[in-house]
């Protein structure tokens, strides 16, 4: 399967704005960053590390409650995010890009949800939430929606992602309780897809009694991103995007159930989505 080349050297120094004076300018859908944080000090995933650690469990689950009394982590590291220049990222590896912007993301996510007081039941109570609240990274203004939409998805071509990009719903994939990073990126990325795949509530599930193969609706929303590098046309059943999908799958599964999927003798659903918000 495609891979993306494992990347061994540490993310640049990066020199930190101390406040929100040099940001551009905030409007009625930015979220402000409200913390101040060291210039001498370079870029690094150390906040973001320590509250992951703290509220997600192994399994994905986000205390809530706590992460929003408790969010100086969260807001430095999102002041760490915004003072990323656009040359700086520009500079970095294709595996440091996309670590950032995953994180960037998930992160973001996060910051999204506490904003809201009290807590939302689900992210899609949040108005504007992907389209609208815009985020400093990277030097510039960016929705949610942007970070997904017009920059990893496109520019990457990893299908991967998402298995890695969380949208704070129970249906989603569950969100690691680490930073990604360029230099362990593509084992994380296969250990994300793996325990995706492995959670028959949520990624993919086989019915022999009944002859049915349920696949996320991820793979349904987004089923062209595996059609470049998994589509095929004798094997597997549905159509072209499932295919896709079902051959991606294949390589996380059993013999057994590796055979029984390229032999197509089966009806393709889709899995209901719980949009319940992700809360331990």
């Amino acid at each position: 399967m495609k891979k993306i080349k494992p990347f061994s050297i540490l993310l640049p120094g990066v020199l930190l704005l101390s406040s929100c004076a040099n940001l551009p300018f905030i409007g009625a859908e930015d979220i402000p960053v409200q913390a101040a944080i060291d210039t001498s000090k370079p870029f690094s995933n150390d906040e973001y590390t320590k509250l992951l650690t703290q509220y997600v469990t192994d399994d994905g689950w986000v205390n809530y409650e706590e992460l929003q009394k408790n969010r100086g982590e969260l807001d430095r590291y999102y002041a760490q995010l915004a003072a990323v220049t656009t040359d700086t990222y520009k500079s970095w590896d294709t595996n440091q890009q996309l670590a950032f912007m995953l994180n960037a993301y998930n992160a973001l996510t996060l910051l999204a949800i506490i904003e809201q007081d009290p807590l939302k039941n689900s992210i899609r109570d949040i108005p504007g939430v992907w389209s609208s609240k815009k985020f400093q990274v990277a030097g510039e203004s960016k929705t949610l929606n942007n970070i997904e939409h017009d920059i990893i998805r496109p520019t990457f071509n990893e299908p991967r992602i998402h298995a890695a990009l969380v949208c704070a719903a129970k249906s989603c994939p569950p969100l690691r309780n680490e930073p990604y990073t360029g230099e362990s990126l593509e084992a994380q990325l296969e250990d994300q897809a793996k325990k995706w795949v492995s959670n028959s509530e949520t990624g993919f599930r086989i019915d022999r009694q009944e002859n049915k193969v349920y696949l996320s609706k991820i793979f349904d929303w987004f089923g062209e991103d595996w059609e470049a590098d998994f589509g095929v046309k004798d094997q597997f059943a549905g159509n072209d995007k499932q295919k896709a999908a079902l051959n991606f799958i294949s390589n996380y599964v059993s013999v057994e159930d590796q055979a029984y999927l390229k032999a197509g003798k089966y009806q393709v659903s889709y899995l209901d989505y719980d949009w319940s918000l992700n809360k331990q």
